[in-house]
């Protein structure tokens, strides 16, 4: 479901300044030399210097008289505000009343509302490190923290209420800005947030190669009191905070010791343990001997479930799959790596699409596996993602897309997928809670064909690399481990997210990944989908709000799962999913049809095409756009070129006519419904007529070149109709007779009963 997202009044603060005149080159000394009697033009320059309205000052700067130095002393602040602020250490600074002292903490009390943000900016980064700390004003209770060690901090209020935020000097002094109401601070490397998902006590770190003089690298973690669970000398490790032992080590304890108003604490211990993860990494950030060091977040699948062949399967046609099968279904030379929950590898739509060598399960907490096997080990197969039933299968969902099994004669089973003919490559590292980044290097290493805490490598390395999941937090290491993977000639497709914001989800918006947004049958950007710089292109990920096709389903995206929910085992069966989770696997398996026509293509041909915009559809406005990336993938288009490509030569004309969707279904009460009509062949196409046959049904062209393709708007007029079920059909036909025409049934209804929508308690907060 798509988050409300709150409208923010923008602060800014108005500058006008001041004599300049030392800065104008009309400006002179006033003893001008005796011997240049030339008059001399004298300019100056005054104005005023105004803040805005909603600034404040720290109240204690200089002013011993007004402290606001603990939560009881808080500094009352309006919302939203900008507050210009000083702390320091003790002995750190310039000189005044609390160098000597320190000021070490300000605090703050305002009222906020759900969603608002709080942002940081650190004005002299090189000589201080800020933090920022949000409480619940009621209790004191900690309720979120930024501690990174970049020039921004910035959190997000929970829900709405009073808080208390303290800016803290972790180290030296600075002034700062602190902006209370403006929209979301774009996303830092340098980001430590409590609240991010993130697995406690775990901390990925990689060591400069010049501490391999000073002994392995494990030696070297084993210095700083932490314990080594994966990763080896030269790249990235898994580490684990070992109680007191890391904080004595890394300095932690001694930094804090007797500050107990200086250093936030936690009575949830999870909570505490984060914390202690965060101080831990801001340690190893210090110092010279580590390369980065980052927390192992935990990414979730991307999809927004719900719940239960080909003719229910909409969104191949959207994409002009059907005719791309006409020159390929797949080579079986071809491998696509899903990165997942694992897959069901008995589910009878499966069968037979595996790579020889079966996969991976990279899930290194036994907990979180729930496969009761210790570790990672070489069994993909998914035991479900929930502890008693109801798990998603999230993983088989996908990969079914990618390419289950497909028959095009005879009596098929099933769903089909975008490119049967290739295999798939399951690889594990979603378990009950998500899955951790580390977890997934592991993966995407091994898919890569490059060494990785499994000991080996597939006898194939994969082609294309499916990651339908993501969450917050950029990682140095996972970038570059996708970078490696694509150094390597690996694609990697990734789901830009369900948030429906522009905030950056990884790992699709990692340079060098492939960030697939979603679209609903009506081609329009699903509501939950992602957006933003980050998008590459747009495929189908279905909406499970309407029917639009009136086919008796709502209009998710159809592909097999299992179902535990009954409590006596898993059954093999089919759901609609809605999700950019639904619309990666779109992607990869047309690239992966892509790669079996073109056995040389690489990542940047891939990229290439794509800006291009030789292998899409351009939707929105011309160009790539922030909804669509460049626009929506044409499955026709993208194995033609990739056939270009390989033989250099030229593709004959062969046009056809797609119109989607193929029905329309106006129900009881909507009167207006998109129709794009489209080349899906190459070559010259254009339309003669678009018609229908209801006195009651209209057809208006919206955004329509001068051949007749583009969107069009169909509207239904109930007016004057008695009570009863209508029906009528579109017809677009070509100017070429020798191209058939295609129709489009048209159905709604009249006077039927009034359903209430209900979907639970919602609370939308706007504010100005």
């Amino acid at each position: 479901m798509p988050h409300d997202r709150a409208i923010h009044q923008t602060l800014k603060s108005t500058l006008l300044v001041g004599t300049l005149c030392a800065l104008l080159s009309g400006c002179i000394d006033d003893d001008t030399p005796e011997d240049n009697p030339s008059p001399v033009p004298r300019f100056s320059l005054s104005g005023t210097v105004s803040s805005a309205a909603g600034s404040v000052v720290d109240s204690d700067v200089n002013d011993p008289y007004a402290p606001n130095d603990t939560p009881a002393q808080a500094q009352p602040i309006p919302n939203p505000v900008m507050v210009g602020g000083y702390v320091n250490v003790a002995g750190s600074g310039n000189g005044g009343r609390s160098f000597f002292s320190g000021d070490r903490s300000d605090y703050y009390r305002v009222s906020l509302a759900a969603g608002q943000t709080i942002t940081l900016n650190i004005a002299d980064f090189n000589a201080g490190d800020l933090d920022l700390f949000l409480y619940d004003a009621s209790d004191t209770s900690l309720v979120d923290s930024s501690e990174g060690t970049g020039t921004t901090e910035s959190l997000t209020s929970p829900l709405s209420g009073d808080y208390v935020i303290r800016v803290y000097a972790y180290a030296g002094s600075s002034n700062y800005a602190l902006v209370v109401g403006q929209d979301t601070a774009p996303a830092s490397a340098d980001r430590l947030v409590l609240s991010d998902d993130f697995v406690p006590g775990d901390i990925i770190v990689r060591f400069k190669d010049t501490a391999q003089a000073l002994g392995t690298d494990q030696a070297r973690a084993a210095s700083l009191g932490l314990r080594a669970r994966g990763g080896g000398n030269g790249r990235a490790m898994l580490l684990t905070l070992d109680g007191l032992k890391s904080r004595q080590a890394l300095g932690i304890a001694s930094a804090t010791a007797g500050q107990p108003a200086q250093r936030s604490r936690s009575a949830d211990p999870v909570k505490q343990l984060k914390l202690d993860t965060l101080q831990a990494i801001k340690a190893l950030r210090k110092r010279d001997d580590v390369l980065y060091a980052e927390p192992n977040y935990i990414r979730h699948a991307t999809r927004v479930p719900t719940d239960r062949y080909y003719d229910l399967q909409w969104h191949y046609p959207l994409i002009n799959l059907p005719a791309a099968w006409d020159i390929s279904t797949g080579d079986a030379n071809v491998i696509v790596a899903v990165i997942d929950t694992g897959v069901l590898l008995r589910h009878p739509d499966l069968a037979g699409q595996f790579s020889a060598d079966g996969g991976y399960d990279f899930i290194s907490d036994d907990l979180n596996a729930n496969d009761g096997q210790p570790g990672i080990d070489d069994d993909p197969n998914d035991p479900g993602d929930k502890d008693y039933g109801g798990s998603s299968f999230h993983g088989t969902h996908v990969a079914g897309t990618v390419a289950a099994a497909t028959r095009f004669s005879g009596t098929g089973t099933g769903v089909a997928g975008v490119a049967p003919g290739v295999k798939i490559m399951p690889l594990r590292v979603l378990g009950t809670r998500g899955g951790s980044d580390y977890d997934i290097i592991q993966a995407v290493r091994y898919a890569a064909g490059l060494s990785n805490d499994s000991g080996g490598v597939p006898a194939r390395k994969a082609d294309v690399i499916n990651l339908s999941l993501g969450g917050a937090g950029y990682s140095q290491a996972a970038q570059n481990a996708y970078t490696a993977a694509r150094n390597a000639g690996v694609v990697i497709v990734a789901a830009a997210g369900n948030e429906s914001t522009s905030n950056p989800s990884y790992p699709a918006a990692y340079e060098g990944v492939i960030s697939v947004s979603a679209v609903d049958i009506g081609k329009q950007l699903a509501p939950y989908s992602n957006y933003g710089t980050s998008i590459d292109v747009a495929a189908p990920g279905g909406s499970l709000n309407l029917d639009t096709n009136g086919d008796g389903y709502l209009d998710g995206v159809l592909s097999a799962v299992g179902d535990d929910s009954g409590g006596g085992g898993i059954d093999f069966v089919y759901k609609f999913y809605q999700g950019t989770s639904m619309a990666a696997p779109h992607m990869a398996g047309v690239v992966a049809l892509m790669k079996s026509v073109h056995g040389d293509l690489t990542p940047d041909d891939v990229d290439n095409l794509l800006s291009s915009g030789r292998i899409v559809e351009d939707l929105g406005p011309d160009g790539r756009d922030n909804q669509f990336g460049h626009g929506l993938i044409d499955a026709l288009k993208a194995v033609e070129e990739a056939r270009r490509l390989a033989t250099g030569g030229a593709i004959p004309d062969n046009p056809q006519l797609s119109v989607t969707p193929a029905s329309l279904n106006f129900g009881g009460s909507l009167t207006r419904l998109p129709l794009s009509v489209t080349n899906g062949g190459t070559g010259t196409l254009e339309i003669d007529t678009v018609s229908d046959d209801a006195d009651w049904l209209t057809v208006s062209a919206d955004s329509v070149n001068a051949a007749g393709l583009g969107g069009y708007q169909v509207v239904v007029d109930r007016s004057g109709l008695s009570a009863g079920t209508y029906t009528a059909t579109i017809t677009v036909t070509p100017t070429d007779p020798a191209l058939p025409a295609v129709t489009v049934p048209v159905i709604q209804q009249v006077g039927a009963p009034a359903i209430a929508s209900n979907a639970g308690f919602h609370y939308v907060l706007l504010w100005m």
